[in-house]
């Protein structure tokens, strides 16, 4: 029995699914890698609906206004956002640190514009997915995803590139990922402290 797909009209799938409406960075998820029947298609993507059936967000942004991200409104910041403290209160206690990212990723939005956007978000994507594939032990996904959403282009390229040559000068073996994932998990450690992010 196949699954019906559903309608256009009432959930329409939004262009860059891996920025959600509200500024979460859904293309450096852990759930948009995973694999199986719980993986996520990023804000609006297909079958999304069947997983998060209702988002306010997603019915003012795109359903009303049909545009893809609420930085693209003229009522932007409206009311569904918190204040400055309740955001600044809600960045220092939020269990998931990427969400410390969600009006700055609005902001650049609106500055920028969602293409330029894009195109930073692809480069870390890349750089999250060469991580995941060379130096995840099956333990370290969801770190790489919450130090990609964090840290920004050049302290990442930085980081590979570090952890690429330790692990050559140390002359650890290729297929040893346990190692590799240490070093480059150290190396971003170091960063992130640096940078005073956790």
């Amino acid at each position: 029995m196949g699954q019906t797909k559903p309608d256009s009209e009432k959930y329409p799938i939004k262009k860059y699914p891996t920025i959600s409406v509200c500024g979460l960075d859904c293309g450096l998820c852990p759930r948009y890698y995973t694999i199986g029947l719980s993986r996520c298609p990023g804000c609006a993507g297909p079958d999304f609906f069947n997983k998060h059936p209702s988002c306010s967000f997603i019915t003012c942004c795109v359903k009303k206004k049909n545009l893809e991200v609420c930085a693209e409104c003229s009522e932007f910041p409206c009311s569904k956002f918190k204040s400055n403290e309740e955001y600044q209160q809600l960045k220092e206690s939020s269990s998931y640190p990427p969400y410390k990212k969600v009006l700055p990723n609005l902001n650049f939005i609106k500055e920028h514009g969602i293409k330029k956007f894009i195109e930073q978000q692809k480069k870390k994507m890349k750089l999250l997915e060469t991580m995941m594939d060379n130096f995840d032990e099956g333990r370290s996904r969801s770190f790489f995803c919450k130090k990609v959403a964090l840290l920004d282009l050049a302290s990442l390229g930085s980081a590979l590139d570090e952890a690429t040559q330790k692990i050559k000068i140390d002359h650890i073996k290729p297929d040893d990922i346990k190692i590799k994932a240490k070093i480059l998990k150290r190396i971003l450690n170091e960063i992130a402290l640096k940078e005073g992010i956790d």
